[in-house]
């Protein structure tokens, strides 16, 4: 099927001018104020492709009220709740459709370090109920792009994890390199860390618990590759105030914490603009980071995150099987609660590493079989809340509904596996469906997947308060906060400036190069 008739033609003659024309974006990206001035018209043009929030509906109830409106514990939803259909598979045979059962298929310009960072920043916001017996229709999120992965979820957590002088968080020194505390003594958490949480703490093995670092997020622990992101930004965060603090030796601790944590939270929106968004796009036009861009958007709206959003962003087919770390290839069981590989092979190396593999490619039939349990999940999730179905979604985001199986993908393995578990393609459960449609050409992910991560992206990245015009600036960030922003444009700059360990720099790259 010809990409023009999959996405409709509209839609695809804006998706060939931004990737084509090679010559014409070279002259946009030359001359500034001509970028900037695309860079605005081109974000608000892909942020209006779908209604813009508040949603009437979320996943509190399947009308709207007062409640649906303003209580962000219950998810967002785009689309109204279907009843799930008596033919729908079962569950456990639609996460089948995801199972590795060979080589990994490779991304085409991915690597691992973008898989790591997707799967730590979106863990920022994208956060599941945290109550046992655990609702699928609510959340543990603050709905913002605000760094819990290092602050905290809430400020006892914060407070706990900083030292209370020069505006510095906790931290240690282990081979040279600066860490996170370690969280336990002997096995059992430390009085001072005593309302940290760690997921799973009960399964880690008592040996192992005192190699467990004491961060922000509970989740922390769980992977080198969020371990590995959260100590860079400890250590950028204490660079930075001790930069401040030379600057300003009439400012307290508390004004140089507070300060710090401004900068830090801008600098990862715009490493996730300017780095991983222009990754994930084939667009030939790059995003710049740019305050002005919803000054007067009539989307400027209060976040609240959707449940479509925190579904389709469970990219696990991008983890291979065997992970290469401290210059070996590993087992993927062997990354898990891997803080002695930081420490032992240095955050400089394992960036590196990390750099250097290809990630797999998003799809059906590239998950590895121990993280199938995750996929059966999100499908039960997503029944749990009554997701309407794929194709229901692709009117939604403004392309063609699909008439056959033939259509979603052209993988014939694709086809007979949908067609096995499904009467009809208009029975294609959303998780399924994501994964299922091919990508356009020189895309990573499938049209709904692209079009719903583009808009909630960009909303929800530039309604960041201190992206506010009236907030934006020398006052808020201090001149020297200022640079620190302005110079930085990839997560390289930030870890390279950070290895006094190191004896060379090293690479940290998004987007697979050869060499």
């Amino acid at each position: 099927m010809k990409p023009s008739a999959r996405i409709g033609r509209r839609n695809y003659l804006e998706f060939w001018a931004l990737t084509n024309m090679a010559p014409v974006w070279r002259v946009i990206r030359s001359v500034g104020p001509l970028h900037a001035a695309v860079n605005r018209f081109l974000v608000n043009r892909l942020v209006l492709k779908l209604p813009i929030r508040p949603n009437p509906l979320s996943t509190k109830a399947g009308y709207t009220s007062w409640e649906s409106l303003t209580d962000r514990t219950f998810d967002s939803r785009h689309l109204p709740p279907v009843p799930l259909a008596a033919s729908a598979p079962n569950p456990v045979e639609v996460a089948e459709l995801f199972r590795r059962d060979g080589e990994a298929r490779d991304c085409p310009r991915s690597t691992v370090l973008f898989a790591y960072f997707a799967q730590w920043f979106t863990d920022g916001f994208l956060r599941g109920d945290m109550n046992i017996p655990r609702d699928p229709r609510k959340n543990s999120s603050n709905h913002e792009i605000d760094l819990n992965q290092l602050y905290g979820l809430t400020p006892a957590v914060t407070s706990a994890l900083r030292t209370r002088s020069g505006g510095l968080l906790k931290s240690q020194v282990v081979n040279g390199g600066e860490f996170p505390p370690y969280l336990c003594e002997l096995g059992r958490i430390k009085d001072e860390f005593a309302g940290l949480s760690v997921v799973r703490f009960d399964d880690v093995p008592f040996g192992a618990r005192d190699a467990l670092f004491a961060c922000g997020s509970d989740r922390a622990n769980l992977h080198i590759g969020f371990t590995m992101l959260t100590t860079l930004f400890l250590r950028e965060h204490n660079r930075v105030a001790r930069r401040l603090a030379g600057r300003h030796p009439d400012w307290d601790d508390e004004r140089l914490f507070q300060t710090t944590r401004n900068i830090l939270v801008v600098l990862l929106i715009k490493i996730v603009l300017e780095e991983y968004i222009n990754h994930i796009t084939p667009t030939l036009f790059q995003v710049r980071m740019d305050p002005a861009v919803c000054r007067t958007a009539i989307w400027h709206r209060t976040n609240h995150m959707a449940i479509e959003f925190n579904l389709l962003y469970r990219w696990h087919s991008l983890i291979p099987s065997a992970l290469l770390a401290g210059g070996e290839e590993r087992p993927l069981s062997d990354t898990l609660v891997g803080n002695r590989l930081l420490t032992e092979c240095g955050i400089g190396p394992l960036f590196e590493d990390a750099t250097t593999q290809r990630a797999g490619r998003i799809g059906l039939f590239n998950t590895d079989p121990a993280l199938l349990h995750v996929e059966e999940m999100s499908v039960t999730e997503g029944r749990a809340v009554e997701l309407a179905s794929f194709n229901d979604y692709r009117a939604y985001c403004g392309f063609p509904r699909l008439k056959s199986f033939a259509e979603v993908s052209s993988d014939p393995r694709v086809q007979q596996g949908l067609a096995a578990l499904y009467p009809t393609v208009d029975d294609i459960d959303f998780y399924a469906g994501i994964f299922a449609e091919d990508p356009l050409p020189g895309s990573l992910l499938s049209p709904v997947m692209q079009r719903i991560i583009t808009v909630d992206a960009f909303s929800q990245a530039y309604t960041n308060p201190l992206l506010s015009p009236q907030v934006y600036g020398p006052a808020t960030f201090s001149p020297t906060g200022m640079e620190i922003i302005e110079s930085t444009t990839s997560l390289a700059d930030v870890l390279n400036r950070n290895l006094p360990e190191a004896s060379r720099r090293y690479r940290a790259r998004m987007t697979y190069a050869r060499g």
